[in-house]
């Protein structure tokens, strides 16, 4: 079927042939002199290459029928490009394959259209008289060399069906496949792709994450003294509310990084340490006890730092609440001539404390999740880097952030 195809897809290219073979050569009619038929079978061939280096969307349609049709292992015709030849490269390849294509599937073609017939002439030939009348031309071939001829013909379709379909079943991974600029372009996209999943993962983790660790203490903390301290679970209960509906912000901003790069409407503002401020009184009101020392000059800081920043100490904080519980927590932010110092400690969990560890950001502690390694993504993209250690009873988060970071 596809060697078929391949014939039907010549035969605009051989008639176009028959057309301009005349033009060169007068005096010369293509569809009566057998011999100018393989004439225009050849001119055809360049035409074909001509519109393979034209048209790049050929490739990805002649994939499509390679893949289906030709039998290919699936390693082989998971190598073929499903996207239009953009290099010239990847062009140049697409015409030899097409011109490979249109050359076995012409000459498979056409044996399947004239050999048949001849052959059951010629095997018919011992018991069919009309046929061995000396006016047909096969008295010579009445006897035994007849049906031998007819079966060879038939063997001569077979045999040049399967050469054809080996052929380019041989080049259909090398002329079809992608180039190095392709895997490369696919390789970069991948990439992009992953990124602005890891992106996404880390807005949702460091800003939901933290509104619900907040939220979770604050609603055991009113429902525990519901009964004894109905001011304080009012308190709770209200920085609930405004914890939620900070998260509800959030949440839309980082929707918003969904929509980027479409028509709808970006989410509202990334956070920055500019809001801090707001963070530390949401973090305290769920029982956290912040000793807060930030640099007054962090208010002018590069918006992508000052961002980052900010999603950094809110991870920071959202650890000490969900593995140490109500503790005091020292947070430092300090500003230097090229960088940003973030460092926030507090006091281990007991059955953690006895044991020193000293861990690489990025290689959460018992019962951590994702919030180290996302910190050190954070540091990583803005060219710094995190550390998170815990010795003595004491957890300590070390961030340093370049100010030239513009990624």
């Amino acid at each position: 079927m596809h060697l078929v195809l391949g014939g039907a897809l010549l035969m605009p290219y051989f008639l176009l042939a028959t057309v301009l073979v005349p033009l060169f050569v007068p005096g010369v009619n293509p569809f009566s002199d057998f011999l100018w038929q393989f004439a225009a079978f050849g001119a055809a061939l360049p035409l074909g290459a001509l519109s393979a280096l034209l048209f790049p969307v050929l490739r990805t349609l002649e994939s499509t029928a390679a893949r289906s049709l030709c039998g290919l292992p699936p390693a082989v015709t998971a190598e073929l490009a499903e996207e239009p030849a953009d290099s010239w490269a990847a062009r140049r390849r697409t015409a030899l394959w097409f011109v490979a294509h249109l050359a076995a599937g012409g000459i498979v073609s056409g044996l399947t259209l004239s050999a048949p017939p001849a052959a059951v002439v010629l095997i018919l030939l011992p018991v069919a008289d009309p046929l061995r009348h000396e006016e047909q031309g096969w008295p010579e071939l009445a006897g035994v060399l007849g049906p031998l001829t007819g079966l060879g013909l038939l063997a001569l379709v077979a045999g040049a069906t399967w050469a054809g379909g080996r052929l380019l079943a041989r080049l259909a991974p090398v002329l079809l496949g992608r180039t190095p600029a392709d895997r490369l372009a696919a390789a970069e996209r991948r990439a992009a792709d992953l990124a602005s999943r890891n992106r996404l993962a880390r807005e949702l983790h460091d800003s939901v994450g933290h509104a619900l660790s907040a939220v979770t203490l604050q609603a055991g903390a009113a429902r525990r003294v519901l009964d004894a301290d109905p001011g304080f679970a009012r308190q709770a209960l209200l920085a609930i509310e405004e914890t939620t509906r900070s998260a509800v912000a959030e949440l839309d901003t980082v929707l918003g990084i969904l929509r980027e790069d479409g028509d709808g409407p970006a989410g509202a503002p990334a956070p920055a340490l500019d809001t801090l401020d707001a963070l530390l009184d949401r973090t305290r009101a769920a029982g956290l006890r912040i000793d807060a020392d930030v640099d007054d000059g962090c208010g002018r800081l590069p918006t992508l730092v000052s961002r980052e920043a900010y999603r950094i100490v809110q991870e920071g904080l959202s650890n000490a609440l969900r593995h140490a519980g109500a503790v005091p927590v020292r947070l430092r932010i300090a500003l230097d001539a090229d960088e940003l110092r973030i460092t926030v400690e507090n006091p281990m969990r007991r059955e953690t404390a006895d044991t020193p560890s000293d861990t690489a950001a990025g290689t959460p502690r018992p019962g951590g999740g994702r919030g180290l390694p996302g910190i050190a993504e954070r540091a990583r993209l803005l060219g710094g880097e995190a550390r998170a250690a815990g010795r003595d009873g004491v957890w300590r988060l070390a961030v340093r952030l370049p100010l030239g970071a513009s990624r």
